[in-house]
């Protein structure tokens, strides 16, 4: 029997309180702007490393837990806080991690020693985890009708496409102009004005207690191996896939890991029941989006590192190169994906953004040491309209089978997906890329086009990313009939 699409997801549950439509948009826009900042502060941070490094005395190997340690609290404990949101109210899990992110913003933007900065950074990840794993939570039980949860959906899944290159653009300009201080301190008025908008649009969720699944076993089993395994991938780069290091800590992560999924088996208070992964459409679309968001990682990391490293361009500029892409993934997801969802099917729709990304990529494979913007780099700007049509489809997908008591859980699982997503292509993607500009400069290659080549490895791995989710997508995901829109649809209101 096939899971039932998103337009038939149960509504939200007897404890969130009716709202009406003012309250419901308003509460969208705060969940919104909560993960915008989020999702902000991991890419701005990307192109003020060498002003922190220069600044706070941070060795090469050291600066790079400016990055890991967000990335290892942040992904490890979206699980978590995904259920504890179900368990304990999923607006006071999303105000207590808006809170500590904004106060954990503060202390890095007056960060004076790299040990108080990455202190900070993993607190930002912590408080990250808390907001991000239940938003998505709390937006399939406030947006019910179809029409209305097709355009939510295609709000937040904006603020994950495009906030990437937003970040970019506003870090550069930011650290230009001012210092890299305020790409922290930018947090503070977004955190505030968040927080005091949540307090009263926000449905008050009693949550189902900590009864109904307290397994601090499972807890502890689940965050311990998710974190030790970020971290292992995170440190491929500079230990290698094959190293003692990698193979024993990965295998330690997979034994915990395993350990946690036994323990869901047979637990009473399951913290992850495991009926949620036996949707073939809830689980299809979370191995979709670990296979694309590492494809993308080389769109979003490694478009910006060939910009500056062969083209010369500075931080500012590459924002600007970049904003394009911002600007069309914005006019598709906001402008029209809802629509193309309710007519041909989310499926379909993510099947066609997945064909224009992989467009995006194989442009990228051949791009020269001499690109020309308009010609060479702006096309494969406009094609990442792809990430406007695919995410919104995705997301629908990936909460199709969220039931009210469970929009918590499949909203962090939906995000942890995407945080061991972008590990692994950072890891996997950033190494061969690497490896192959050592092996053309012993060839005796020029470092930028040493550096091309290498980059045009990992373009091209990250489009056989796409096209296994490709492939996936189409035999995994069931097809699902779009309902034909009737007058009074046409008519209700929207978002």
């Amino acid at each position: 029997m096939s899971a039932p699409s998103a337009r038939s997801t149960p509504a939200a549950s007897s404890t969130t309180p009716a709202l009406t439509t003012r309250s419901r948009r308003l509460a969208l826009g705060v969940i919104a702007t909560g993960m915008l900042m989020i999702i902000l502060d991991g890419s701005i941070v990307t192109v003020a490393m060498p002003a922190i490094q220069n600044d706070l005395g941070f060795t090469p190997a050291g600066l790079s837990w400016v990055v890991n340690a967000y990335l290892i609290a942040f992904g490890s404990l979206l699980l978590l806080a995904g259920r504890l949101g179900d368990l304990l109210g999923r607006k006071r899990m999303f105000l207590a991690g808006t809170a500590m992110f904004t106060v954990a913003s503060l202390l890095a933007g007056l960060a004076t020693t790299p040990a108080l900065l990455i202190a900070a950074r993993f607190l930002q990840g912590i408080g990250g985890a808390m907001a991000s794993a239940v938003g998505l939570g709390i937006l399939v039980t406030l947006f019910t009708e179809p029409r209305e949860r097709a355009r939510a959906i295609a709000v937040f899944s904006f603020t994950g496409a495009a906030g990437a290159s937003i970040g970019q653009v506003l870090g550069g300009v930011l650290t230009d102009a001012l210092s890299w201080h305020w790409i922290f301190f930018i947090n503070l008025p977004i955190g505030l004005a968040a927080l005091a908008v949540a307090l009263p649009v926000l449905p008050a969720d009693r949550g189902l207690g900590l009864r109904a699944g307290a397994d601090v076993i499972g807890a502890l089993l689940v965050t311990a191996g998710l974190m030790l395994a970020i971290y292992t991938v995170v440190k491929v780069e500079e230990y290698n896939w094959t190293s003692a290091h990698t193979l024993g800590a990965g295998a330690v992560a997979a034994v915990l890991l395993g350990a946690f999924i036994a323990r869901q088996a047979g637990a009473g208070t399951p913290l992850l029941p495991l009926r949620i992964l036996r949707s073939r459409t809830v689980a299809g679309a979370n191995l979709v989006q670990l296979l694309m968001v590492a494809a993308l990682f080389s769109f979003q990391i490694l478009v910006a590192l060939y910009l500056q490293k062969v083209l010369g361009y500075g931080s500012a500029r590459t924002g600007l190169a970049m904003l394009p892409a911002a600007v069309v993934i914005g006019v598709v997801s906001l402008g029209i994906s809802a629509r193309l969802n309710a007519r041909f099917g989310e499926r379909r729709i993510l099947l066609a953004g997945l064909v224009l990304l992989v467009g995006v990529l194989g442009l990228l494979a051949r791009v020269p040491v001499h690109a020309h913007y308009l010609t060479d780099l702006l096309p494969v700007m406009l094609l990442a309209a792809g990430f406007g049509l695919a995410l919104p489809a995705l997301t629908s997908l990936g909460m199709s089978d969220a039931k009210s008591d469970d929009a918590g859980l499949a909203s962090g699982l939906f995000n942890t997906t995407q945080q061991i997503g972008m590990a692994v292509g950072v890891a996997l993607l950033s190494t061969l890329a690497a490896s192959r500009t050592d092996e053309l400069l012993a060839d005796g290659q020029s470092r930028v086009a040493a550096l091309t080549g290498g980059y045009h490895l990992a373009f091209m791995v990250g489009a056989g990313f796409l096209v296994a989710a490709f492939v996936v997508a189409l035999t995994v995901l069931r097809p699902h009939r779009p309902k034909p829109v009737t007058a009074p649809e046409r008519s209700a209101a929207t978002v």
